[in-house]
Formats: structure tokens, C-alpha cells, sequence
């Protein structure tokens, strides 16, 4: 082999590590955003059953500790795995009748246009 074709295969084997490490990134991206959204799902569900099981209505006042914690209905308050921060409501969310939520629980500091860290689609929680 020539000094030409020994560069040459070390080029390609190069090129095909960088594509795998973008892959990689770009996989955990995606996996930290769609856990994020069960989250923020799972919150939000397990908002409206204690807001239902309390006989809570719209705009009581439900903190996270009422339902994170020990022996509560989540064991601990969720963190966002990428470098978001959660917010969350101090009062039971309004939802419309027959319409998505008008309002979440649970949101992230990622839900732009472009991190993407919000349901499409909550209608019906």
C-alpha cells in the first residue's frame, strides 16, 4: 500500500466515526425531548386525578408537594433531562369542555420552536 491509499482509508474511517458521533447526538436529543413530554404528560394526569379525588375545582390551590413526594401520588417532582427547567401551576389547570387543555400543569423552559419540549396534542386531560 501507498503512503496515498493508507491516508486515503484513514480519511473515510474518519469521516464515518464523525457521521456515527452526529448520529448519536442527535438520537439523544430526540430521546430527551420525548421524555420530557411523558413528564409533562404524566403530571398533568396525575394533576386532574388528585384535583378529582380531592374534589377540587378549577383554580384551587394544588401545589407540587400535594402530589410529589413520599407516599404521594408521584414519588418525586420530575426534572427536565436536558438543561430545562420545569414550572409548575400553584392552581388546578383550566381546561375547556370538549377542547385541548387551555392550560398545562407542568411546563418546560425548552418548549420553543425549536427544542420542541411541549405535547402537540392535549386534548383531553
Amino acid at each position: 500500500m501507498t503512503l496515498i491509499e493508507i491516508t486515503l482509508v484513514i480519511a473515510i474511517l474518519l469521516s464515518l466515526i464523525a457521521v456515527l458521533f452526529l448520529g448519536v447526538a442527535a438520537y439523544k436529543k430526540g430521546t430527551d425531548r420525548a421524555k420530557c413530554i411523558i413528564n409533562i404528560t404524566s403530571v398533568q394526569k396525575v394533576a386532574r386525578s388528585y384535583a378529582n379525588l380531592s374534589q377540587l375545582a378549577i383554580g384551587d390551590n394544588l401545589l407540587i408537594g400535594d402530589i410529589a413526594g413520599a407516599n404521594k401520588m408521584l414519588a418525586r417532582a420530575p426534572t427536565c433531562p436536558d438543561s430545562g427547567v420545569y414550572t409548575f401551576q400553584a392552581t388546578v389547570p383550566a381546561k375547556a369542555a370538549g377542547v385541548a387543555a387551555t392550560e398545562l400543569y407542568l411546563s418546560c423552559s425548552l418548549a420553543t420552536a425549536t427544542e420542541k419540549h411541549v405535547p402537540k396534542l392535549y386534548s383531553g386531560w
